[in-house]
């Protein structure tokens, strides 16, 4: 579909098990758990739809079914499609090259996990990555974690990753004020990086991005001052489900 910023669709990543949710997933897809009477998937596809996307990809494995029938019985206002992995879960890399017949003529996808609620501005990380010419655009901030992606400060170009558990580290480009982030669970890529993607392979995307990152400039987006959370685990939808708002 035309966008304001180009020729854009979208993809949520919906197919994950959600185990770190258990036992709110013993009956349903971590996409389908709700907070406040909205499951995720809604919350993000809203979003999504709110930003001037009309053409949405939803990949689904555990629970597959649940979210087929969600969406035949939900409407939204807009063009979504299955990118059905039910008999092979493929990750997200993976997963993006598998759904490469249902984006249609768009020219870049716009990537977004289903555990992530955030009120980021995604028609201004967008125009970002645009304007760069990027072959990806990371959402990232400063926060707590145990896994970084490190950038150059000046330019916010990616320069490598870092497991700060592990003491694991790659540095793919020269980077001489590097400064570790936090990825956050939404990008915006090009459509040519599914011509790096082999096809049928589980495959994560930071891996990816790495192997792409001296060749092809990939930047942060830096969104600090927006609100953001990762729902992925239990304890933070009892935590939110217990608040009167969020977001």
């Amino acid at each position: 579909m035309q966008h304001d910023n180009g020729n854009i669709c979208a993809m949520v990543f919906a197919a994950g098990l959600g185990t770190r949710l258990y036992p709110l997933t013993q009956d349903r897809p971590k996409a389908l758990v709700e907070i406040h009477g909205k499951t995720l998937l809604e919350t993000v596809i809203q979003r999504i739809i709110g930003s001037g996307i009309r053409q949405i990809v939803v990949n689904v494995h555990h629970f597959s079914g649940l979210i087929k029938e969600y969406l035949a019985t939900h409407p939204f206002d807009a063009d979504i499609r299955i990118s059905d992995e039910t008999d092979f879960l493929l990750d997200t890399g993976g997963g993006l090259k598998f759904a490469e017949p249902l984006f249609g003529s768009a020219d870049h996808i716009l990537l977004h996990n289903v555990d992530i609620l955030s009120d980021i501005n995604l028609n201004q990380l967008i125009e970002q990555h645009i304007t760069n010419n990027a072959i990806a655009t990371l959402a990232v901030r400063e926060r707590v974690t145990s896994r970084y992606l490190i950038f150059e400060r000046a330019t916010m170009r990616l320069c490598g990753w870092e497991n700060v558990k592990t003491g694991e580290k790659r540095m793919e480009v020269p980077c001489t004020d590097g400064v570790p982030l936090g990825f956050s669970g939404i990008h915006v890529v090009r459509r040519d990086i599914l011509d790096h993607i082999p096809s049928g392979q589980k495959l994560s995307m930071t891996p990816l991005y790495l192997d792409l990152a001296a060749q092809h400039p990939i930047y942060g987006y830096l969104h600090q001052n927006d609100q953001w959370m990762d729902v992925g685990k239990y304890d933070d939808v009892v935590k939110l489900q217990n608040q009167d708002k969020y977001l």
